[in-house]
């Protein structure tokens, strides 16, 4: 049987709650984003490039999100993304769906 890892995936659906809330904090690029959701969860979700640059875009596209070139501490050249005001909505519009998921889901756990 294989080991199960101690980080994990994120659930479908997440990464879009998850970026715009850590997005709350202020204009940040991408990888400190990761890095702020990896170090919150206490290493077990991780962020991949692969998913978090796509999930950057579509929240640009929609309008929850905007960005802007900037200098990173480090010195390099790096996008900054900041929530908009319609992000915020959606975010608190996010938060209240999954919520009432996870309760139908301890239902239904607690009741098995």
């Amino acid at each position: 049987m294989p080991k199960r890892s101690s980080r994990s995936d994120l659930l479908p659906g997440t990464l879009d709650m998850l970026v715009l809330h850590t997005l709350t904090l202020g204009s940040l690029h991408g990888y400190a984003i990761a890095q702020h959701i990896e170090k919150l969860s206490d290493d077990v979700l991780q962020v991949e490039q692969g998913s978090l640059y796509p999930a950057l875009e579509r929240l640009q596209k929609k309008g929850w999100a905007t960005s802007k070139w900037g200098q990173s501490p480090t010195g390099r050249r790096a996008r900054y993304y900041t929530i908009t005001a319609s992000g915020r909505k959606q975010l608190g519009d996010e938060i209240s769906d999954f919520d009432r998921v996870l309760l139908a889901i301890n239902r239904v756990l607690t009741r098995g």
